[in-house]
């Protein structure tokens, strides 16, 4: 019965976002015509993992350049009354919402309000009389709370269930202290308790409950209306409803109301706002001049993916769903994943009792991808990574190409002279090139690959790794060369690398 409802549903909901929705992203530009021709195949991946893992109702979306292009409802929100998902169906969406209480903090650090290196203590005083577990153990700073460095031990099945603890509570229980899995500073642990009081370090320096502080600083600049963390209190007939498959059946969870932890998963949300955070996010790539329109500078939204330094390699699916062995850090808010497939993803994922939702970006091509499900713990994370492997392989999400500076041109240019008159003197070189290889083998190296490949095509444009260096590749009579240029760097243009060597056809 619902395997049935769930299909005709699909084809009943709307593909994509409303034409208001969309006229009012930040720096919108026009969506490319292709991407919703592969709505279809995207929904197909989302609908049967939804049916393969019990979840009565589903959404997604994809934002590219700064717009909701596709936004999916799938199933119901509602079981008893099988009201429709829909891309304005509330969903918490967990420990996604470290995301907005880190961005908090790094927003009252760039106000000057608080230093991520110092002590937490200082601006939690009932942390000031704890025990640490030695005596060389240096006090938790706030950094270590970002990075999930505490010390603190991972605490997913206790910290999801405090969701509604109350502030005294909270303090009583910061006054009381935590037992240590290991000194600050030593590995990467998760922890909620971290989070929650992160919360408490935003209420207090900004005089506002964290709550408050985040959706008046944060959500409400960036147009996300309905998005919150009093659940309770909110449009009830949008509510997602929250269930566990439990003896082949549906079972309601409790609703949890909001408290002290809602900072480390208490987010209730949804796609018709969630796409701005995700569109905002991903404005600040790449670096560029220009107006800075916040709420928090880019060049501080760029720091979310700087880790802690403590990375983690492990045997995980690709995006394409081949086994590769990837390395991932935590950073702020958000864990960074280098994928096989599809490169640097930065994404977090959110599980709580009722809910399961996940966010994959790719910031250096300015696409994302989330998804939010109503069944206990069910992160949408293979699917969600199925859709950006298949937006890449549809040439939708390529990495945008790093600008050729004017300088680096003027290098390349430089490069076509040497190859041209055989003589790298012709060029202004680094002092360590000579050095290196002396300038009598350098010419001889030259002359004897311009025999073996024969004559040259040098028009093909050099492709940028930087403002100072780039890669280039001729073809030839008999072959290719590869090239490469790199400045020194020093203020005026000097080649530190000036390379041509034989390549494949």
């Amino acid at each position: 019965m619902i395997r049935a409802l769930s299909a005709a549903l699909l084809l009943a909901s709307p593909t994509v976002a409303s034409a208001q929705a969309v006229d009012q992203a930040p720096a919108a530009q026009p969506a490319a015509p292709d991407v919703t021709a592969l709505e279809p195949q995207l929904t197909s991946i989302f609908d049967a993992w939804m049916k393969q893992s019990h979840v009565p109702g589903l959404v997604y979306g994809v934002v590219k350049d700064g717009r909701l292009v596709i936004v999916r409802g799938l199933g119901v929100q509602d079981v008893a009354t099988k009201q429709p998902v829909t891309a304005d169906s509330l969903f918490r969406i967990a420990s996604m919402s470290k995301a907005f209480t880190a961005m908090a903090i790094l927003k009252l650090r760039d106000e000057d309000r608080l230093s991520l290196s110092a002590p937490a203590e200082r601006y939690v005083p009932e942390m000031r009389g704890w025990s640490y577990p030695s005596a060389d153990s240096r006090r938790i700073r706030v950094e270590d709370l970002l990075h999930h460095t505490a010390g603190f031990v991972e605490d997913n099945p206790w910290g999801d269930r405090q969701q509604p603890l109350s502030e005294p509570a909270f303090t009583a229980m910061l006054k009381a202290g935590v037992p240590f899995a290991q000194a600050p500073g030593q590995r990467m642990e998760y922890s909620n308790f971290g989070y929650a009081t992160l919360g408490r370090i935003v209420s207090n320096v900004s005089g506002q409950r964290y709550q408050d502080y985040i959706r008046r600083e944060i959500m409400a600049p960036l147009g996300m209306t309905v998005t919150g963390y009093d659940v309770l209190n909110g449009p009830q007939e949008r509510r997602a409803l929250g269930y566990r498959w439990q003896d082949d059946a549906w079972v309601r969870e409790p609703d949890m109301a909001d408290g002290a932890f809602g900072a480390m998963g208490g987010v209730q949300t949804t796609a018709n706002d969630y796409w701005r955070w995700v569109s905002f996010l991903l404005s600040a790539w790449p670096a560029r001049d220009g107006a800075d329109a916040g709420p928090v500078k880019r060049a501080t939204v760029r720091e979310i993916v700087e880790g802690s330094n403590f990375v983690s390699t492990v045997e995980r699916p690709s995006a394409s769903g081949q086994m590769c062995r990837v390395a991932t850090a935590y950073a702020m808010g958000w864990s960074v994943v280098n994928d096989c497939d599809v490169g640097r993803i930065v994404t977090h994922s959110g599980g709580y009792p009722g809910y399961g939702s996940i966010v994959m970006m790719l910031p250096d091509a300015g696409v994302g991808v989330f998804a939010f499900a109503n069944r206990t713990y069910a992160g949408p994370s293979r699917p969600a990574a199925q859709a950006l492997h298949a937006l890449r392989q549809a040439g939708l999400a390529d990495e945008r190409p790093v600008p050729v500076s004017a300088d680096l041109a003027r290098a390349y240019d430089l490069a076509r002279t040497v190859w041209k008159s055989g003589d790298p003197a012709r060029a202004p070189l680094a002092n360590n090139v000579l050095l290196d290889r002396d300038l009598k083998r350098r010419r001889t190296d030259i002359a004897d690959l311009k025999r073996k490949v024969g004559a040259c095509r040098t028009d093909a444009p050099i492709t940028a790794i930087s403002a100072m260096e780039g890669h280039f590749t001729w073809t030839c009579a008999s072959g290719n060369v590869a090239g490469r240029v790199q400045r020194a760097p020093t203020p005026a243009l000097s080649l530190q690398v000036l390379s041509f060597t034989a390549a494949n056809p």
